[in-house]
């Protein structure tokens, strides 16, 4: 028990220690103008290429423990660096710097009925804490985005990346040194148990926002123990509705985009709904599309009297993010009841209609409870790059404070800044 509690302070004030530098750090950030803080993104994009070879070296070290603990291929993917993706991640610290930087702009001025004056200005969230899974990428895109808004960041990765992760974060910190910026604006916790996450989760007095980046069990986890407040990204069960109007080929173009070019992302499709005045006819050709290409349909008892090959889908599967090449499918009797499934079990990501009729349409947009709502297009442009915010740090699925892809604008609040002549409140 002695040894337990000695071991839990030990965690404790690790992480108290690393909010706190994260916290000093955040107000020499605040301050910052905007030319030092693109010398430092040119100076850590110069430093992670200075550094190739430890990197990659610590990135062999972590792929090697994740084949002899026998990972998946497609995690082996995400884990993967090489020269190629490091230049792309240099690359990336690089594009921030050409993107305007939003701390201290004037949002609106004007002057009260007492006369004073009120001018309401971004500024910095202040420390961000971010929990990710084994994408040694976000460490740099993190980095980039909290330090060209004036932010400090606290990361803390998963124990499967942590060699690639601790050599990014050590030349991410020399470059922001190099450039007379505060090293511990980019801070690394290399603890990577539950006791040290939890603890981290907690630090309210140091940490503002806390964003957890990765698969739905590791955003409901950080969403249950956290005390600091959680801007809820990632999960993305989406579903495309084929409405009685459609165009076929447009439907069977836009389902394959959005479920097959890339399964595993949260802007992939995991459902498909159709209406039944057109299902008889064209859901056969979607699913020979879809077959074509792998994927596997789990439908519903309408869906089973058209496509015999198809299995057989129960509700779990209509609350599924799949990942792989699965899709559930739904025959709908209209495009109200498409809407009452997609908020009964949607996650608040993108929804997407395919039709030609306007009333289905405006219904659809009006209706559908989520961050981003598409009429006859792909559900994959939920991305910050595609909305051409040029850089992003997740997709919120909520609604406070940011929502849908999460550009420079959304790592910011603002204050009010109120100027006047001697004027006293008289009631």
């Amino acid at each position: 028990m002695g040894n337990h509690l000695n071991t839990e302070n030990i965690v404790n004030e690790e992480v108290l220690k690393l909010g706190r530098q994260a916290k000093a750090a955040s107000l020499a950030l605040a301050a910052a103008p905007s030319e030092q803080k693109n010398r430092a993104l040119h100076k850590m994009a110069a430093a992670l290429l200075d550094n190739e070879t430890p990197i990659l070296a610590a990135n062999q070290l972590d792929l090697q423990s994740a084949q002899r603990l026998g990972m998946s291929a497609a995690f082996l993917d995400r884990l993967k660096l090489d020269e190629k993706r490091l230049r792309e991640m240099a690359g990336g610290l690089l594009a921030l710097c050409e993107l305007p930087d939003p701390i201290g702009q004037e949002m609106a001025r004007w002057q009260a009925a007492s006369g004073i004056e009120i001018i309401q200005k971004r500024v910095p969230l202040g420390v961000i804490g971010i929990i990710y899974e084994a994408r040694p990428n976000v460490t740099s895109d993190a980095a980039g985005i909290c330090l060209k808004t004036g932010n400090a960041v606290l990361l803390r990765g998963g124990s499967d990346a942590l060699q690639s992760n601790q050599a990014i974060c050590q030349a991410l910190r020399q470059g922001a040194q190099a450039a007379g910026l505060p090293e511990d604006a980019v801070q690394l916790l290399t603890d990577t148990s539950r006791a040290a996450a939890q603890a981290m989760m907690q630090l309210n007095q140091y940490i503002d926002v806390l964003i957890p980046r990765g698969g739905a069990g590791l955003i409901q986890s950080v969403l249950r123990q956290a005390t600091v407040p959680v801007i809820e990204t990632g999960a993305g069960n989406c579903h495309i509705y084929v409405e009685a109007s459609a165009q076929p080929q447009m439907a069977v173009d836009i389902i394959l985009n959005a479920k097959v070019q890339r399964p595993a992302v949260c802007n992939a499709a995991e459902t498909l709904l159709i209406d039944e005045a057109c299902a008889p006819a064209l859901l056969p050709q979607i699913a020979q599309a879809l077959r074509t290409q792998g994927v596997e349909i789990r439908g519903c008892q309408k869906t089973l009297q058209i496509l015999q090959d198809a299995s057989p889908a129960g509700d779990e599967d209509w609350r599924k993010e799949y990942g792989a090449l699965i899709i559930a499918c739904r025959v709908v009797q209209n495009y109200q009841e498409a809407v009452e499934h997609i908020n009964r079990y949607n996650t608040r990501h993108s929804e997407a209609i395919i039709t030609e009729n306007p009333a289905a349409a405006a219904y659809f947009q009006q209706n559908v409870d989520a961050a981003a709502v598409y009429v006859n297009a792909s559900t994959r442009f939920t991305d910050g790059f595609q909305f051409g915010f040029g850089a992003e740090i997740g997709i919120s699925t909520q609604k406070l404070h940011a929502r849908g892809p999460m550009g420079l604008i959304a790592m910011t609040s603002y204050k009010y800044l109120i100027n006047g002549t001697g004027q006293i409140r008289e009631a």
